[in-house]
């Protein structure tokens, strides 16, 4: 056996249930477990004590603009932001707030509200993520 497959075998115990799904099934588990929301529904949610975060690149936000009152927390840390129980927690946010997560067009913000959800977060993301948002006609900061 050479190096290569010893790592790859070695690594088998990693990875739990079904390897090679693909993305659209990978989606479509991670939306069974929401209850998404509307841009207007997310809005009136935010104001009602849930927090908006948005997880779009700067690139975008700068581009697009920035959505009053969200929190921006970057994809990649965003778990250790969001669980209560980490070192790096945002402290800004409640353990018990709702969390409303927000993406460019609502697809990677399903998989990230719904990571947050294993980490007992209640959690959920926008439908048709800040593009539907902002046609939605809904407040933008340029």
């Amino acid at each position: 056996m050479s190096a290569s497959h010893a790592s790859d075998r070695s690594a088998d115990h990693l990875v739990a249930g079904p390897i090679g799904v693909s993305i659209d099934a990978l989606l479509d588990a991670a939306r069974t477990g929401l209850i998404r929301l509307e841009p207007r529904d997310a809005h009136r949610a935010a104001a009602t004590g849930a927090v908006l975060v948005d997880i779009r690149p700067l690139e975008q936000r700068e581009r697009d603009g920035a959505i009053p009152g969200a929190i921006v927390i970057d994809r990649n840390v965003l778990e250790w932001r969001l669980d209560p129980r980490s070192d790096f927690r945002d402290s800004s946010v409640g353990s018990q707030q709702p969390v409303l997560i927000i993406c460019n067009e609502g697809y990677s913000s399903s998989l990230a509200a719904a990571a947050l959800r294993l980490l007992g977060r209640d959690a959920t993301d926008v439908i048709g993520g800040f593009q539907k948002w902002r046609q939605s006609g809904l407040p933008v900061a340029r």
